[in-house]
């Protein structure tokens, strides 16, 4: 019974097991309340012997998931459990946050892997979309899993479903976070006959860093570990090279403007301009602020910016409301001094405008005020 990370996306890694013929179950969490560990959407996969990839909290809760995994994979029948994090006292071993989670254990993923698939051929496309978890059955739960490309949804097929999954899945598009839905006539009489989970699936952001130097490079490293697919680019070769990175980072050397033509600028990428001077960032900026891309930041000086915003208004290549949208200096303003500071300010930037949601439609009150030298 060991513990694996993830190391590939969720519904892909479930699709990988199917067609390799392993027993598996997805654990699935439905919905929470107070004080919870893991939100709505979180996902594992449990084998057959009760070895896990992700994770949906640890602890207790857990190893309860896990135990009911193996078992429901025995009995090829999923298991809903609810979980309380109410222990009497910190004496007891009981978690005590206090909070309640709602559980799937579905050993029966084969039959939907067409929709996971789906799912995560539309993620590796950079297409969103809505996976729909329905649960039906009360004591004898069916599972049923469904893909619906966001491109295609309309009114006509929001006709095809029942007024709670309908609304969850408005709710989902619109507030970009997963949604649960229950069935209110079947709940009155202590049971549920229907209750499931939409959840808007959004691909892995990816970041753009137009400059490689100590910044960028320190950049790179945290942005990876929260979640960012990260390209690193310079017209410096030696600051290119793939040592300097981790494994998954790519790298390009050469003009900016190939790096904008190879990479899809949209609402999904982020690029922050942190390159070692302000004739390289000013071609950078000017390259991408036009762009429908979800954030754009340049590190520099008020002075450094101000006179940037002015050379590309006179030069017509940008508007005000488009220079709005910058990010400049870049980061949060955490007084950071040293360069793994600074990334940690702009990596935690990138986190409160991806979370904030694209729908959010304006600039974030969440630049640095301090001054700050250009990378070098």
């Amino acid at each position: 019974m060991a513990i694996h990370p993830l190391t590939t996306e969720v519904h892909q890694a479930l699709v990988n097991f199917i067609d390799e013929g392993r027993d598996c179950a997805l654990i699935v969490v439905l919905h929470g309340s107070g004080s919870i560990p893991r939100q709505p959407g979180t996902k594992a996969i449990v084998d057959a012997e009760g070895s896990i990839w992700g994770t949906i909290g640890g602890g207790l809760l857990e190893a309860e998931a896990r135990r009911l995994a193996v078992e429901s994979i025995r009995a090829k029948r999923p298991v809903l459990f609810d979980f309380r994090f109410t222990g009497a006292g910190v004496q007891s071993g009981d978690p005590i946050c206090g909070g309640h989670l709602r559980v799937l254990v579905d050993p029966t993923v084969a039959d939907h892997r067409a929709s996971y698939a789906q799912a995560a051929e539309a993620l590796d496309q950079h297409r969103r979309g809505v996976l729909l978890t329905t649960v039906s059955g009360g004591e004898a739960p069916r599972v049923n899993v469904q893909w619906l490309p966001e491109s295609d949804f309309s009114e006509r097929t929001e006709s095809h479903f029942a007024e709670p999954i309908a609304q969850a899945i408005h709710s989902t598009l619109d507030a970009e976070a997963p949604v649960f839905f229950a069935d209110p006539q079947a709940a009155t009489d202590g049971r549920t006959n229907l209750e499931g989970l939409a959840e808007l699936l959004c691909p892995t952001p990816l970041l753009l860093i137009a400059g490689a130097g100590h910044v960028g490079q320190a950049l790179a490293r945290q942005a990876g570990l929260v979640g960012f697919r990260v390209v690193v680019h310079d017209d410096r070769p030696e600051f290119c090279e793939a040592s300097l990175y981790p494994p998954d980072v790519i790298t390009r050397c050469g003009d900016v403007a190939a790096l904008f033509e190879e990479f899809p600028l949209t609402e999904d990428t982020y690029v922050a301009i942190v390159g070692r001077g302000h004739l390289v960032d000013i071609r950078a900026l000017a390259l991408c602020i036009n762009k429908p891309v979800a954030y754009v930041g340049m590190m520099g000086s008020r002075r450094k910016v101000a006179l940037v915003r002015r050379e590309l208004l006179e030069s017509g290549v940008a508007s005000e409301a488009q220079l709005n949208r910058l990010h400049a200096p870049i980061g949060l303003d955490i007084a950071a001094k040293t360069v793994p500071e600074i990334a940690a300010s702009i990596t935690a930037q990138l986190i409160a405008v991806r979370r904030a949601g694209r729908r959010a439609g304006k600039k974030h009150s969440t630049g640095r005020k301090s001054r700050r030298r250009e990378a070098r």
